[in-house]
């Protein structure tokens, strides 16, 4: 007996009840999570599970599709069961978008993730709205893999599509799981974590540790950011967990002219090994209470 699949919403982790944003949230927060990169020592594992992920958004997001899957469950999609995209899964395991799929990756240091993709008009009416002009073609669907700092400022990838060498023009400010339709065929972006960013829409945040002494007396420290090193006053009485914004240091956005703001989470490095002078003064500070 086959296993049963996992539910779509526990696999997002909501409700049926979540609305659009809140599965765009899960899916991002879901998608980063368990990204490949991030578990390379579990890598066929963490690939299943991303693959189910974006497959439990790609059917949430759509409306009907949605509705189809809170009506009748997985048998939806299965063969014979009546919804569009539930054509020949071949008993290989769930394809919501048909027969005909293509498969790519790419990756700068060969790690790319792979999907398989089906009829691509399926994600041309759920992304760009009402149906396709050019129902009666088939556009081959394809995957790449980018860092943190290419998607913020955009990149220009060399791969191969269709037996083809072509440049991929990515533009500047693409998140985890965006589309960019080429004309001939789409793109689908997943973006590596950062080890120094995190980033939510277009904002940016960053975590930076600063001395006893300056979150006392006050101070100037430098604040990495997406564009460059930034000089940052610090007031004296700062306290650990203290947020503060950049205005406009965030994420360029790739429709418009709008840009995200940066934001800094302040965390205070209490010194633990301390030397005779520097306790004396400590313990002269705590006879003042302070």
């Amino acid at each position: 007996m086959a296993a049963a699949k996992p539910d779509f919403y526990d696999i997002l982790g909501v409700t049926k009840s979540a609305t659009s944003e809140e599965l765009k949230k899960a899916y991002r927060k879901q998608a980063l999570e368990w990204h490949p990169d991030r578990h390379k020592d579990q890598k066929q594992a963490a690939e299943k599970r991303f693959k189910e992920i974006n497959e439990a958004y790609q059917i949430l997001s759509d409306s009907s599709k949605r509705s189809a899957y809170d009506q009748y469950g997985h048998a939806a999609f299965s063969p014979g069961g009546g919804f569009a995209g539930g054509r020949g899964a071949q008993g290989q395991g769930f394809n919501p978008f048909g027969q005909g799929g293509f498969s790519y990756s790419y990756s700068g240091n060969g790690e790319g993730v792979p999907f398989d993709f089906g009829d691509p008009f399926e994600i041309f009416e759920q992304f760009f709205g009402g149906a396709s002009p050019f129902r009666q073609q088939r556009v081959p669907r394809y995957s790449i893999a980018i860092d943190f700092m290419e998607a913020v400022k955009g990149v220009t990838k060399e791969a191969v599509v269709e037996g083809k060498k072509r440049k991929i023009k990515i533009p500047a400010g693409v998140d985890e799981g965006s589309r960019i339709n080429f004309g001939d065929f789409i793109l689908s972006i997943n973006v590596k974590p950062s080890n120094i960013f995190e980033r939510d829409g277009l904002d940016i945040y960053v975590n930076v540790a600063i001395p006893f002494s300056v979150a006392v007396l006050g101070g100037e420290i430098e604040v990495p950011t997406v564009d460059k090193p930034v000089k940052l006053k610090i007031k004296s009485g700062t306290e650990s967990a203290s947020m503060m914004r950049l205005k406009g240091k965030g994420v360029q956005s790739p429709r418009g002219s709008a840009k995200g703001d940066q934001y800094i989470k302040i965390t205070v490095d209490v010194p633990t090994k301390l030397n005779r002078d520097q306790k004396k003064l400590i313990e002269e500070l705590r006879r003042q209470g302070l």
